[in-house]
C-alpha cells in the first residue's frame, strides 16, 4: 500500500462489522479489503459498496491491512469515513 501512514491518520473503522455498518449508514468514503479474507465477506462488502457507490481498494493480505491501520493483528477490511 502506498499510503500506509494515511490509514493511521484518517478516521478509520476497522473490522467487518464496523466497516459494513458505516457503509450501510452512508458514512464511508473508501473501503480497503484484504484479498486473503474470507471470500464470502469480500463478496458481501463489495456488493454493499457497489450499492452505496463507495470505492473499494484491495490490499494483498490481512496482515498488511492491519499494519497499515496501526494495529498488531490482521484486518479483513477497513473503512475511511467521510469528512
Amino acid at each position: 500500500m502506498s499510503n500506509d501512514k494515511g490509514l493511521q491518520d484518517a478516521h478509520v473503522k476497522i473490522g467487518t462489522k464496523q466497516t459494513m455498518k458505516v457503509v450501510e449508514l452512508g458514512l464511508a468514503e473508501e473501503v480497503y479489503v484484504a484479498q486473503d479474507a474470507d471470500p464470502r465477506l469480500i463478496s458481501k462488502i463489495v456488493a454493499l459498496c457497489n450499492k452505496h457507490a463507495v470505492k473499494v481498494t484491495y490490499v494483498d493480505t490481512m496482515r498488511n491491512l492491519g499494519k497499515a491501520c496501526g494495529i498488531e493483528v490482521g484486518a479483513a477490511m477497513a473503512a475511511i469515513l467521510k469528512k
